[in-house]
């Protein structure tokens, strides 16, 4: 397990790096604050739409050949996507350089399945929130790094990016072992790598249908948040890559504390139901308090705030992992990752038009935080969905 941590850390530093960049890069090659919202979001579903795809490819691979040979291209494959941000000349090559990367973008869903086949079933939604830790963790450094290497050159980040992907790929080929047994291996075939026939395969499980619609509305959430957090502070409080580095790195340092120190206990005393509604419900109020804003300093205070919502996917991702078998791990966590790719490409297409046509309004201006609104609405959709699934019952014994 802790090979795994490391290798996830630094996969997600490379792309803490990129992410408070890459929105100002776009603004580079356009001529409008709508055009480079429209561009940046662009970036954004093309990543998505290959990941999709890729993802189930890739984890229903890693069952048939082992976890490791699958994470190592997946990391070659998100140096070779750095490189092409760093050199790129045009939006058309970045475009071609998000779609590189969303082919390689499979790593979290192979690390989930790694982390599912060395962790007893009791002991998994702990792994998973140790993988979030390591995610966090890369969250903490890599945007601060990025925004301070953005500040001096706006390419420099992707080339360090670039140089940290090939070092995290020559540590996973020394360092890291296989997890998966032959004897536990699953033959391949390609009705399980279709990304659709791995989202039935999940929808087989009746018993968890609703959750995995509450994961895909968190998710979407999430990610609409996400997609247009860089220029929302930047229309609002005329932020640049240093401010966002030192915001995201807040986000990433609560997201470690908790995933990573807090999240044993956290599940001891409440169990997984109760602290996935808890989360939720304080996820709902911290999307609408993002939008209202008019001081910066208040960013920060939501994000201290809202802790409680960064333990929602280890615990979602606890149950939907128990409910399945163990020949079923890398393609449940694949259909797992799908929806998050199908997310990915949703969260831009409503996100970033709706932020294009608030974009020339007055920075102070309520409705410039339109897309932290609907955040909220799909979050306080999922607690309604999560609430119905777990009866005060199934809670209680769950607790």
């Amino acid at each position: 397990m802790p090979f795994i941590l490391v290798v996830v850390f630094i996969d997600v530093l490379g792309i803490g790096i990129a992410l408070p960049v890459l929105p100002m890069l776009v603004g580079e090659y356009t001529v409008s604050r709508e055009l480079q919202t429209y561009w940046y979001g662009a970036l954004v579903i093309s990543y998505g739409v290959m990941q999709f795809f890729c993802a189930p490819l890739l984890g229903a691979l890693s069952d048939r050949f082992g976890r490791r040979p699958l994470l190592l291209w997946s990391l070659l494959g998100l140096g070779l996507h750095f490189v092409l941000l760093a050199i790129a000349p045009s939006l058309s090559l970045l475009l071609l350089a998000r779609i590189v990367g969303g082919t390689a973008g499979a790593s979290f869903s192979v690390a989930n399945a790694y982390a599912s086949d060395v962790t007893p079933s009791e002991q998994r939604a702990k792994s998973f929130g140790l993988v979030g830790a390591a995610f966090g963790m890369g969250f903490i450094f890599g945007p601060v790094l990025g925004g301070l290497l953005g500040s001096v050159d706006l390419h420099l980040p992707f080339y360090v990016a670039a140089g940290l992907s090939l070092v995290n790929a020559l540590y996973g080929f020394l360092v890291v072992p296989e997890s998966l047994p032959r004897e536990r291996r699953a033959p391949f075939s390609f009705a399980r790598a279709n990304p659709f026939s791995a989202l039935l395969a999940l929808g087989r499980h009746r018993e968890i249908g609703s959750l995995v619609v509450v994961f895909a509305l968190v998710i979407l959430a999430q990610l609409m948040l996400q997609t247009t957090w860089v220029l929302f502070t930047h229309f609002r409080f005329g932020w640049g890559p240093r401010e966002n580095g030192f915001a995201l790195f807040c986000v990433g340092l609560v997201a470690t504390v908790v995933q990573g120190g807090l999240l044993g206990r956290l599940l001891r005393r409440f169990g997984e139901a109760r602290l996935a509604l808890w989360g939720l419900a304080t996820g709902t109020v911290a999307y609408v308090l993002y939008g209202l804003v008019q001081h910066a300093w208040m960013m920060y205070a939501i994000i201290l705030g809202n802790f409680l919502s960064f333990a929602v996917g280890p615990a979602l991702q606890g149950i939907v992992s128990n409910a399945v078998g163990p020949r079923e791990q890398g393609v449940t966590m694949g259909a797992l990752s799908s929806i998050n790719s199908i997310m990915f490409v949703v969260a831009p297409l409503i996100g970033t038009p709706l932020l294009a046509q608030v974009s020339l309004l007055p920075p102070s201006d309520w409705r410039v935080g339109v897309t932290f609104f609907v955040s909220a609405a799909l979050q306080a959709t999922a607690f309604w969905v999560t609430r119905r699934y777990f009866s005060p019952r199934s809670v209680t014994r769950a607790a």
